[in-house]
Parts: C-alpha cells; sequence; structure tokens
C-alpha cells in the first residue's frame, strides 16, 4: 500500500469513528449541563469545597468563580513541585526551579502544558500524578464550563444569570472526562502502553550499555492529556514516545481522543439552543478548515520537490516510521488546531509550508474544532463577528440566535481577538530585542525566527508544543511564556463571560424576512472567509519572515 494511501484510509477512519460518536456525545453532554440533579459524589465533592450547585450565578460572580479555582490551582501545583525532594515517590529527583516550577504551573492550570523539562528526568510519580494529571482534568471541564455559560447566554433572556461553575466544573469532571479516561486507558493499555509506578532502572540498548529509565502511569495520563486537550507528555519525546504512543492504532486512537469532544461540543451547542441546524453550521466550519489544513499539510509533505524526500515517498526527517507521514500529519494539524500541543513528530522538522500550517492552526485561535470548550467559545466568538460583518454589508443591526449584536457585545468580541495576538506578536519582538533569547537559538535566519514565534504562538493560545531547537528553559523564556499562557487562557475568559451576560441580559428578538439564516451553508463559507482573512492580515507579516520565507527559499 503506498504512503499517500494509507494516510487517506487513516483519515476516513478518524471521519468514521468521529462521526459515530458525535451525536451521543454531544447529547450526553447537553443533558449534563442543563439537569438539576447531582450525583451522590458530585454532593460530597460541593460539601467538601463548600459550594452550593443551586445558586446561580452572573457573569462577575462565574468569572470569580473560574479565577479564584485557578489562581489556588497554580499556587497548589508550584508548591508541590518546590516540594518534590521531600515527597515520597519523587524517584530521586530534585525540587523544581522557582522560574521552571511557576511555567509549568502556569502552564498546566492554562491548559497549555508547555514543557521547558524533561518529564521522565525531573518530575516523580506524585508530581506526575497527584499534580499535573489531576490539572489535565480540571483545566479542561473549566475550559467547557466557559463555553457551556456561553450557551446559556444565548438562551437566557432578561436575566444575567448563568449558571454555577462549581457545579459546571464538578459535572464535566465527574460525568464527561473521568469515564472516557477510564475506557480510553484501557484501550491505550491494550495498544502496548505502559500503566505501572516502577522505579528508576537500567536498560539496554542495541548500541551496546545502558541507560536509566523509569515507568509511571502513562496511560492514564495519556487519555487525559489528549481528551482534555492538554498535551504534556509524561516522556519529553511526548507521543512519539512508545511508552505513549506504541504504534500505528494507539496513533490514530490518541488523534480521535483530541478531536471527539470539541466536534461532539457543536452538537452540544445545537441542542442547548433548541436548534441542531446551528450546531450543524458551526460544525461545518470546524469541518471545512480542518480537511482543509489536513490536505495542505499532507500535500506539502508528502510531494516536497526534494530528492532526498523523493527517495524516503515523501519529508521524513522528525518522524517516526512507525506513523509515517500520514500518522504524522493528521497528528500535527489534530494538535495544532485544537490547544492540545501533544506531538508525535519533530515539527522543527517540517517542511518551511509544513512548519507555517501547524503555527497557522494556532494562529487562527485554535477553534477547528479548538481546545475542549475554548474551541466552542472561540468559534462562537468568530460567528459574531461574521454576522456584524453581514450586517454592515445590508445596513442592517446584525444578530445571532434571536439576541442583537450591539456596541457592547461587539467591543467585547473585539477585546478577545485582539488579546493573543498581541501577547505573541509584542513578546516576539521583545525577545529579538534582548541577547539571552538569541542565544537560546540553535537556528538562524527564517528558520530561528519561526522557532521564537512558534513558541509565543502556542504559550499564548494555550497549545503547548514546541519547534524544539530554542532552548526555552532560561529565565526570560519561562517567565515571559509563563505569562504569556495566563493571560492568553484567561484574559478571553473575560471578554467571553462578559459577553455571555450581555446577552442573557436581552430579550429575544423575533425572526423577520431580514433575518440572516446563520444554519445556511452561506453563512458557514462566511464564517471560515471571516476567520482566515482576519486571521491573515493579522499574522501575515510575521508568517512571511518566517514559515513562509523559508519555505519559497527551499
Amino acid at each position: 500500500m503506498s504512503p499517500v494511501l494509507a494516510g487517506v484510509l487513516q483519515l476516513l477512519a478518524l471521519v468514521a469513528a468521529l462521526g459515530l460518536s458525535y451525536r451521543p456525545l454531544g447529547d450526553h453532554m447537553a443533558r449534563v449541563y442543563s439537569s438539576d440533579k447531582h450525583l451522590r459524589p458530585e454532593k460530597w465533592i460541593y460539601k467538601v469545597i463548600g459550594a452550593d450547585p443551586s445558586v446561580e450565578m452572573r457573569w462577575p460572580a462565574y468569572l470569580r468563580g473560574v479565577l479564584a479555582f485557578s489562581a489556588v490551582s497554580v499556587l497548589f501545583l508550584y508548591l508541590l513541585q518546590r516540594a518534590q525532594g521531600w515527597l515520597p515517590g519523587s524517584l530521586g529527583f530534585v525540587s523544581i526551579d522557582p522560574d521552571q516550577a511557576f511555567n509549568t504551573a502556569a502552564s498546566f492550570v492554562a491548559n497549555t502544558n508547555w514543557q521547558s523539562y524533561y518529564g521522565e528526568q525531573a518530575m516523580g510519580h506524585v508530581v506526575q500524578s497527584g499534580g499535573l494529571a489531576v490539572q489535565n482534568f480540571v483545566s479542561a471541564a473549566v475550559g467547557i464550563a466557559v463555553a457551556v455559560a456561553l450557551v446559556r447566554g444565548f438562551t437566557r433572556s432578561r436575566t444575567g444569570e448563568l449558571g454555577n461553575f462549581w457545579a459546571d466544573l464538578v459535572r464535566g469532571v465527574v460525568r464527561i472526562l473521568l469515564p472516557l479516561s477510564v475506557v480510553g486507558a484501557l484501550v491505550l493499555v491494550a495498544c502496548g502502553a505502559i500503566q505501572n509506578f516502577s522505579g528508576i532502572h537500567q536498560v539496554g540498548q542495541f548500541t551496546g550499555g545502558t541507560r536509566q529509565w523509569n515507568g509511571g502511569a502513562v496511560a492514564s495520563q495519556e487519555v487525559i492529556k489528549e481528551l482534555g486537550t492538554n498535551g504534556g507528555g509524561y516522556f519529553n519525546a511526548n507521543s512519539a514516545h512508545p511508552f505513549e504512543n506504541p504504534n500505528g492504532l494507539s496513533n490514530l486512537f490518541e488523534i480521535y481522543l483530541i478531536l471527539v469532544i470539541p466536534f461532539a461540543l457543536t452538537r452540544t451547542f445545537g441542542r442547548m439552543t433548541g436548534s441542531l441546524k446551528q450546531g450543524y453550521a458551526i460544525l461545518g466550519a470546524m469541518t471545512t478548515i480542518w480537511l482543509g489544513f489536513t490536505a495542505l499539510m499532507m500535500w506539502t509533505e508528502f510531494h516536497h520537490g526534494a530528492p532526498a524526500f523523493d527517495i524516503a515517498g515523501g519529508a521524513m526527517e522528525g518522524k517516526e516510521t512507525r506513523f509515517g507521514i500520514g500518522g504524522s500529519s493528521l497528528f500535527a494539524v489534530a494538535t495544532t488546531l485544537t490547544s492540545t500541543g501533544a506531538v508525535n513528530s519533530f515539527h522543527s522538522s517540517y517542511t518551511g509550508f509544513g512548519g507555517g500550517i501547524t503555527m497557522l492552526g494556532m494562529q487562527l485561535g485554535e477553534i477547528a474544532p479548538g481546545g475542549v470548550g475554548s474551541g466552542l467559545y472561540g468559534m462562537l466568538i468568530m460567528a459574531i463577528i461574521a454576522v456584524f460583518i453581514a450586517g454592515l454589508m445590508v445596513g442592517r443591526t446584525p444578530e445571532y440566535l434571536g439576541k442583537k449584536i450591539g456596541t457592547r457585545e461587539i467591543k467585547f468580541a473585539a477585546c478577545y481577538i485582539l488579546v493573543t495576538p498581541a501577547l505573541v506578536l509584542c513578546f516576539t519582538a521583545a525577545s529579538f530585542v534582548l541577547d539571552t533569547p538569541a542565544h537560546s537559538m540553535t537556528n538562524s535566519g527564517a528558520h530561528g525566527f519561526s522557532e521564537i514565534l512558534y513558541a509565543f504562538t502556542s504559550g499564548a493560545n494555550n497549545n503547548g508544543s514546541a519547534f524544539a531547537g530554542l532552548n526555552a528553559d532560561t529565565q526570560w523564556f519561562n517567565s515571559t511564556i509563563g505569562l504569556a499562557m495566563l493571560l492568553g487562557r484567561f484574559l478571553p475568559m473575560v471578554f467571553v463571560l462578559a459577553l455571555a451576560g450581555s446577552l442573557a441580559g436581552q430579550q429575544p428578538v423575533p425572526e423577520t424576512a431580514g433575518t440572516l439564516r446563520t444554519e445556511k451553508p452561506l453563512y458557514t463559507g462566511l464564517l471560515v472567509g471571516t476567520i482566515m482573512i482576519i486571521t491573515g492580515l493579522t499574522y501575515f507579516p510575521a508568517l512571511a519572515l518566517g514559515p513562509l520565507a523559508e519555505g519559497l527559499a527551499a
């Protein structure tokens, strides 16, 4: 079988699996966030944290819950890393340095999972399982909760109440993420991923000699890393490591885990708003971009014109032979069009255009289908922008799902889309003014520029992957990328929840003959065009200096 055909068949199998999961999972999540009942384990959790799940919150209270919980999570994870040297199960590893502990705590709480350390050489079992894995669950649940709050803003009228953050958080973990993770971990173990708490031991090498290696609860952490679009690997090689991702079947399953909840949330959106067609319209925009990026990535990696690539059947540098170009391209697009950041190949070794595709996927805002929760609310923000543009064209007050998009709403949407580009471009520019970041670069020219641009794009968009030719374990990068991750995660949430509160306070507008039909394919096309134009105009100059220049010079 040719490598191209194998890649196409993998894509078709993935689409089929996602299609089969779309309706049952989407409907289940809609029931979870619409139910008034609380399970007994959930009641125990509410009692422990002192929360009343029946109290409705307006957007400022909902936001305070998000920020307070996240701040406590950052502090807890930071202290856990700083105390590692005194904890049982530390495998002899010392405590993490302050700047790296801050970076890692910010990273995992912000659902970014950027890692400037070697996982298997720095973190013991307690920090990995009691700290990092826990944040993989709760940070994903926070993202879904904010998305659900925005959906409620569209469905409610004459009230600013958006639900209860603590109830949404706990339900997301207990009813969605935990059950799926248990099943997913069993599948990964069956595929060959490891799951143990073994200590450090000697492993023989084919070239002679031995090296030290440790085990860990890898399968359970791997599944929530992908399912929650987190991305931090137990090992430095991430999903390219055979303990995390043993073979082609596990690779395809992990890609499925990355995409299944973000895509299914469009069904949840349609169900909660009472119009499945609206959910299909959002799904259509996400799918169009995802398939387009996948096709472009496979084309540039399979058909790059260098003689060595032709002999190898494509651009195989930096890719695992057990996955091939098809499996690697699918994974790269899935992980950068979501906020996952897991990698099964070396993105820095992709062709110039291939590296640009991964970068642009993050710069879109990771909305196709995006991170768990963040992809849906990011796409809904873009839907509001598209409706506003359509309203300007026809001279009519824009409306979306029966709510008027006025000055207040469009300001919140505009602030949302400006946050991450400002962080990415300002921190990238500042890095080239200073000497220390330049000393961290192993490459010069366009590729060196791409390494730093990719790093801040990944951090501010809460992705976590890296071009890897950059030594980011310095005080400058640990501090600035840590700030970019926190600001890139929580500032947009402020505007999303403020927008949700504004929409919930409105009275629904009756549909008329002049109302834009936002469930039609025409609107889906307008939405895709709006996303690509806004992103292209924002990032094109920076992309031209990096991946585009490198690709054209190849």
